[in-house]
């Protein structure tokens, strides 16, 4: 993704924080015809030491796209995380624009397929451990029959990350917003109060300097 300098984050553990937080993803692959073909699902980050890091998803049997990843390992997994508009209101000068602040994870991804009944039970265990531990009971109650009967009707993969880009996009480059920036999203929706949090964590100034310290 285009990444100035400036919103360019390379601290593993924040993108880590914003996969985990915002699991709901976009897996980008490309199809036959050439084109990009995307599916929207819950993937889960693993952590596999020495190995690196992985996402674990699955998509159901019709959906073609296990079929592209199966031609086509190569993808892209793309999370959004909090995201709002930003008025030019927050600035002290009349000569701004609107823009909008989000931060994102792209990771470039390596597919294996995961299609034995016995990986597939173990991955949607992950999932299911991730996502509500209490349901696992219930899914055991459901028998063998209808367990069997779920997992044929799904594809499992192993998404192995090569590559990651992580924008956090705040309007670092521009302290003279920030403080009345701050105080917007503070006051606003989920999404921009998450934001407010997020300058708050980078060390952007959030309060008006003391008198005689500006």
């Amino acid at each position: 993704m285009y990444m100035p300098p400036q919103f360019n984050s390379t601290d593993r553990e924040v993108a880590v924080e914003l996969m985990r937080s915002y699991p709901f993803a976009s897996l980008v692959s490309t199809d036959d015809e050439g084109l990009p073909f995307i599916t929207h699902l819950p993937l889960v980050l693993d952590d596999r030491g020495e190995d690196g890091w992985s996402l674990l998803g699955h998509c159901a049997k019709p959906n073609p796209h296990w079929r592209h990843l199966q031609a086509r390992p190569k993808a892209v997994a793309s999370f959004l995380g909090p995201h709002a508009y930003l008025s030019p209101s927050v600035y002290p000068d009349l000569a701004r624009v609107p823009t909008w602040n989000y931060l994102a994870v792209h990771c470039t991804v390596e597919a294996r397929l995961i299609e034995t009944p016995d990986e597939k039970d173990a991955l949607l265990k992950r999932l299911i451990g991730q996502h509500e531990p209490a349901y696992a009971q219930q899914w055991r109650d459901l028998g063998e029959e209808f367990q069997h009967k779920m997992l044929a009707g799904i594809v499992g993969f192993e998404l192995r990350i090569t590559a990651l880009q992580c924008k956090i996009k705040l309007n670092q480059h521009r302290k003279e917003s920030h403080v009345a920036m701050h105080s917007v999203y503070s006051e606003g929706s989920p999404d921009e109060r998450a934001l407010a949090g997020w300058m708050e964590r980078l060390g952007m100034q959030v309060a008006p300097a003391p008198v005689g310290e500006n």
